[in-house]
């Protein structure tokens, strides 16, 4: 009796374990309708590059994987390049990534690393035909291309609300992952806001649907089938997905496209201010209840800041009626607003909070920027001491922290904003001033070693100042 009360007790458990799991898979989202009306105005993209019959022709595909992984994350050269090449050149065919169809008569949404360096630019659509794009223009800052291809009555994607969109949400992707087309991935939103490093200028949606090389340019559909980013980046320790990846919101991207199809580039606007994080010594020291806002380090000669009177030291509390919790948000709400616009700003001075009213003007280009910045111009970044906690947790003694990659040399090779700099020529960096002046002898056109300590792993890379 007691063995058939047993086994009547596990069928009764096993029942009610399948019968969960069904009702947990009925309220999982069906995709297919999706993928069935959103696959064909997603397309392929391959790049034409002229290369030494001795270079990357020669490289594997997973060497050529990790060339665009370390060329799009670190901005070195790829293996095989920067050396010595022979005369003879041939044209080399990859496939770089993914784009979408934006509207009816051709035009093409991706990555700007995507197509970056190509002489030759190829579109594949869904109905294997394929085209030569045209490249309308680009955006570095915000890793945006916009190419065009002679053709009509396409299919399109629709482009959905990205503000709207919430952490939690389901999002899926579509693009050729290490060149297998259409492939679909899904997950959900980690975050939004997301502000990295290396870009100032977007505010990315953190999602964890897998992203691999060959994604980049793709759309993330939200469940109405609307595109509410562009794949852009992962986090990755490998090379490969670690559950953690990066898309551009479209709100952004559409901004981008409309100056792309108007002017062929981005025009944005300045306010000539190098910031720095408030941390919680920081804060103390200021007198302000918690950490927030942006400290204005510098004040740019000649700057719409310099003439509404902000000053070193200001903290930035708001602008344009936004709260700043962390600096990385002022350059994005900046870079939003067009040139000769005028803003609220808010600013904490002597422990009491000042309103501002700052003309905004149209940013000049990198190499102006650089040498408006003298004490490292000539390597287009601006740098400030390690700060005392930071050094103790990295374990140094003096160094550098890239406070703005301002262009040049630095953009070039790849720096970020928050890079360490320990070694630059083989001397050890104590100070600022020690930085700049190993930066006056450092020799043009020539790679030279430089280690830098980025997200607490230090490496060395090449520089090189090309004048």
């Amino acid at each position: 009796m007691n063995r058939l009360l047993k086994r009547v007790s596990l069928f009764s458990i096993s029942i009610l374990m399948l019968f969960s799991t069904l009702v947990n898979a009925s309220n999982l989202p069906d995709f297919t309708e999706l993928v069935e009306d959103s696959s064909p105005a997603v397309v392929n993209i391959s790049t034409e590059q002229a290369v030494s019959s001795r270079g990357n022709s020669q490289l594997s595909p997973d060497a050529q994987e990790l060339n665009e992984f370390f060329r799009h994350f670190f901005g070195q050269q790829p293996f095989g390049q920067g050396q010595k090449q022979p005369r003879q050149q041939q044209r080399q065919r990859s496939s770089l990534g993914s784009g979408f169809i934006i509207s009816k008569d051709g035009y093409v949404l991706t990555n700007n690393h995507v197509i970056d360096g190509a002489d030759v630019i190829h579109v594949r659509l869904n109905d294997r035909r394929e085209y030569e794009a045209t490249l309308v223009g680009t955006d570095a800052r915000t890793d945006l291309a916009l190419l065009k291809i002679d053709a009509d009555d396409l299919p399109t994607v629709k482009i959905g609300d990205s503000d709207k969109l919430k952490a939690g949400q389901w999002v899926l992707a579509i693009g050729s992952p290490f060149g297998f087309d259409y492939t679909v991935t899904a997950g959900i939103v980690s975050a939004i806001g997301r502000n990295l490093p290396s870009d100032n200028y977007v505010p990315f949606i953190q999602s964890d649907v897998a992203i691999n090389p060959g994604n980049s340019g793709g759309p993330l559909f939200n469940l109405d089938g609307e595109v509410v980013g562009i794949n852009s980046q992962i986090y990755t320790r490998s090379g490969g997905f670690m559950g953690v990846s990066f898309a551009i919101p479209t709100n952004v991207a559409m901004s981008v496209v409309d100056q792309l199809k108007a002017d062929g580039k981005v025009s944005r606007a300045w306010l000539g201010v190098l910031i720095q994080d408030v941390n919680n010594d920081l804060a103390e020291s200021f007198d302000l209840d918690r950490p927030h806002g942006a400290l204005v380090s510098r004040v740019m000669p000649d700057s719409p800041a310099e003439a509404a009177g902000l000053e070193p030291g200001d903290i930035i509390m708001k602008f344009n009626g936004k709260t700043i919790e962390h600096s990385s948000e002022l350059p994005y709400l900046v870079g939003q607003l067009a040139a000769d616009s005028t803003a609220k700003t808010v600013v904490f001075r002597n422990g009491k909070e000042k309103t501002i009213s700052i003309t905004l003007a149209k940013r000049p280009d990198d190499q102006s920027l650089a040498q408006n910045s003298p004490e490292q111009g000539r390597l287009g970044m601006s740098v400030a001491p390690v700060p005392e906690d930071m050094a103790e947790r990295l374990g140094i003694d003096g160094g550098v922290v890239i406070q703005q990659v301002l262009g040049g040399a630095a953009a070039r090779n790849g720096l970020q904003q928050g890079d360490v700099i320990t070694m630059l020529n083989g001397q050890y960096v104590k100070s600022p001033a020690e930085f700049s002046e190993i930066a006056k002898e450092l020799p043009n056109n020539r790679s030279i070693p430089m280690r830098v300590i980025r997200d607490g792993y230090p490496m060395f890379i090449p520089f090189k100042v090309v004048e």
